[in-house]
């Protein structure tokens, strides 16, 4: 069977509108007056970023949306994305101190977008660069959330800055990966206009070892940053997997964000293979597309997968079924996928999950979305750096604290150095990144990013202005680090 679009423009975009809407200004200063504005916050220290949180939810209480999202902007130029695709049910909310007076915590991500907002709606600027140029130039590998704040973040120190993006847009994942109905495309499109804004030259369409080599730009630069995301996903390697119908969750969730919703083809019956927050993005969006049937296959159980609690609820709300302890051992079909071959999962006497060959059943779908998680791309990144120092396991060998690689004046963040995290982790990194290649290019003292946060990422000091409140920990973050792709 072929896959077609099964609803109509109308009830595409219904269906794929906010999970939470915006707020009305009058709603914005109520919410806003919650907060107790608390001088030792916990929530700045949650935030990779360092976004002084009480300060910009203060600003937005006397009516200065502006101020606010300048505020934010300044420690995190992707804060519009951030308030979209951020846990902040794991980060900032999660350590609101009203959590300890049984109250709801402040909606934060929410403010965060509606100043945000505000500021794009309006065309107002609110980031400059210096008009003082400190001669040197720097490249940025990547035009992702770390290799953006990077090259911003170099920006307004005053050097002249080059993205190099393999794709026709910047943005990375925010543009191109994440699930519409939490983001469409145009808010990562409006940061990097504004990012564009400050003088960041953004070279889209260049494919880095290909078109310019590794080489060339350390020739041409006086540093590197090398901001690039993972790769392919992996593969099942079961028979049929080369049968229309079976898609990758990432091209599927591109798909989305680059055709009309009402073109984009689905399945009567999708089955998602993995269980990671990207999986949820495709069965939920599945649903949402007008999927009769859309299933999660996870080899383990609920209390093993790697997606946020929230986002599991998200898609059981949606309708989404959960087929926990089942893994597939055949795709079927002839000329397309006609069904999954499943079995249930035990672990063995050697400890290692196995399939029972008595419980293997077959089920009809017409649809399989592979989300297993993102190959490393260490082997394409050798090739440009052939000096370049990898982990065991397949990231960017790199000092945390400074992004400095084994190569010399090459520095490296976001996902091929981590292996795959959050927005504001990528952000958090490249900021990191930029103040260590400033300090190497002028001799400077970073005084960014002087303190912990209990996440163990270093942030700015904690400047909210009022009552000093207790540090807690969220009672969630060993959830937080969790990986985005699953098994």
């Amino acid at each position: 069977m072929t896959l077609q679009p099964r609803i109509d423009a109308k009830q595409a975009a219904q269906n794929m509108g906010d999970v939470a809407p915006p707020y009305k200004a009058q709603e914005a200063r109520i919410e806003a007056t919650r907060c107790l504005y608390c001088f030792d916050a916990p929530c700045i220290h949650s935030c990779p970023t360092g976004i002084d949180v009480p300060g910009f939810i203060k600003q937005i209480a006397e009516g200065r949306d502006a101020a606010a999202a300048r505020t934010i902007l300044e420690a995190n130029p992707l804060g519009a994305s951030c308030a979209r695709v951020c846990p902040t049910e794991v980060l900032c909310e999660g350590a609101c101190v009203l959590l300890d007076r049984d109250q709801r915590p402040i909606e934060i991500g929410r403010l965060q977008r509606h100043a945000t907002d505000y500021v794009f709606a309006h065309d107002i600027e609110v980031l400059s660069a210096p008009t003082h140029k400190s001669g040197h130039k720097v490249a940025c590998v990547g035009g992702g959330p770390a290799g953006l704040a990077c090259a911003t973040e170099l920006a307004r120190l005053g050097h002249d800055v080059t993205v190099f993006e393999q794709q026709q847009e910047a943005g990375g994942l925010n543009t191109y990966g994440v699930a519409y109905y939490k983001m469409p495309p145009k808010i990562s499109l409006d940061e990097v206009r504004m990012i564009e804004g400050l003088g960041v030259e953004i070279r889209t369409g260049v494919s880095v070892g290909s078109d310019i080599s590794g080489k060339e730009l350390l020739e041409q630069f006086a540093a590197v940053f090398v901001g690039v995301g993972l790769g392919r996903t992996y593969s099942l390697g079961l028979e049929g997997e080369d049968l229309p119908g079976v898609v990758e969750a990432l091209d599927f969730i591109k798909e989305i964000r680059t055709k009309p919703l009402h073109e984009v083809a689905v399945g009567r019956r999708v089955a998602v293979i993995g269980c990671g927050n990207t999986a949820i993005d495709a069965v939920t969006q599945s649903k949402r597309l007008g999927a009769e049937v859309a299933a999660i296959i996870y080899r383990r159980g609920p209390e093993a997968m790697p997606a946020y609690e929230f986002e599991y609820d998200l898609a059981k709300r949606d309708g989404a079924e959960f087929l926990f302890h089942r893994q597939p051992v055949a795709i079927l079909g002839d000329a397309a996928v006609t069904g999954l071959r499943l079995g249930s999962t035990a672990v063995g006497s050697d400890g290692r999950l196995q399939v029972d060959a008595q419980s293997v059943v077959d089920m009809p779908f017409d649809m399989v979305i592979k989300a297993l998680g993102q190959e490393r791309m260490q082997e394409n990144l050798q090739r440009v750096f052939p000096d370049l120092q990898f982990t065991k396991s397949g990231e960017i060998e790199r000092d945390f604290s400074t992004g400095a690689t084994s190569v010399p004046r090459v520095f490296a963040g976001g996902d091929a150095a981590n292996g795959g995290s959050e927005v504001v982790d990528a952000v958090a990194e490249g900021k990191r990144a930029a103040q260590s290649i400033h300090a190497e290019l002028t001799g400077a003292t970073s005084g960014a990013h002087v303190q912990e946060s209990r996440l163990g990422v270093p942030t700015g000091p904690a400047t909210g202005a009022g009552i000093n409140c207790p540090v807690r920990v969220p009672a969630l973050e060993a959830d937080y680090h969790k990986k985005q792709g699953g098994e």
